[in-house]
């Protein structure tokens, strides 16, 4: 059985849901007989994706498309009312949208500036603009917060994208914390966790899927197994990565607090061959 929230004739709301995992979840809520709603700036693949849905939904009218970039909090707000007036209540949330455009610490402050705001505003505003609604027509509701390894373990080399996943993570734990002491509360709150997954997200020069990528629709597949489980933290893993060495990773990041190593350590030169064999020793 599926979430109680992921049920026909609900609505879901997926943010980023064009292209890559936003839409993978966009089609496999439409076969599961939920009415669809994608919010995009980005206009042309916005209109592609609209037909896509369109050509697998039984009804043309269970498909909404609506243009808005999730940083703009009151175009949010306006998009969470037209959504509703459109599609009725909304029963599913998929914070979804995020940019990946590299960045340094001393870089560029326009790309700081686009990560954070989408990234990590967009969950922000995507779960202030819709969840009170969620919550107050009291039936099952669930919020999908997609996050990223790269916001647990941190790795060097794109620290925005990182700060803005690592943002995500504890907004939403935050959120869940929250949602759960509401007595009669009906609204739960997921963070998915990605592992490396070939999408417009990932792809840069390459033209072809690389073999350690899972594609979007395998990473919906886990997402909605783990969900059905009843997981909070949905830790995927890819066909380079299984979740064991996912777990060392994870406790040996946080293991540089408790020890008192150098930050970052698994990539430092005097601690890498150290996180090797505690990797290996699972």
């Amino acid at each position: 059985m599926h979430h109680p929230a992921i049920a026909p004739l609900h609505t879901a709301v997926i943010t980023g849901g064009a292209s890559g995992i936003g839409l993978a979840a966009a089609k496999r809520f439409l076969r599961a007989g939920l009415k669809v709603a994608i919010v995009d700036r980005r206009m042309e693949e916005l209109e592609r994706a609209q037909e896509e849905l369109l050509a697998i939904a039984d009804e043309p009218g269970q498909v909404l498309a609506a243009a808005c970039d999730v940083s703009d909090r009151q175009g949010l707000e306006r998009t969470a009312a037209h959504v509703e007036r459109t599609l009725g209540k909304v029963h599913v949330l998929m914070n979804n949208a995020a940019i990946q455009s590299g960045s340094s610490i001393f870089g560029e402050q326009a790309v700081w500036d686009a990560v954070l705001s989408i990234n990590l505003g967009g969950v922000i505003n995507g779960t202030r603009a819709f969840v009170p609604a969620m919550r107050a027509h009291g039936e099952p509701a669930l919020v999908i917060n997609t996050g990223s390894k790269q916001g647990i373990t941190t790795p060097p080399g794109d620290p925005a994208y990182n700060v803005a996943k690592a943002g995500v993570k504890v907004f939403t734990e935050a959120l869940q914390h929250e949602l759960r002491q509401t007595d009669g509360g009906q609204v739960e709150a997921a963070l998915l966790i990605p592992g490396f997954v070939w999408t417009d997200l990932t792809r840069g020069e390459r033209t072809e899927k690389p073999a350690a990528a899972w594609t979007a629709e395998q990473t919906v597949d886990f997402m909605m197994e783990r969900l059905e489980a009843g997981d909070f933290y949905i830790l995927c893993p890819d066909n380079d990565v299984s979740r064991e060495l996912d777990e060392r990773r994870i406790l040996w990041a946080a293991g540089d607090i408790v020890e008192n190593r150098p930050p970052l350590s698994r990539w430092h030169k005097d601690w890498a061959e150290r996180f090797k064999a505690f990797a290996e020793d699972r």
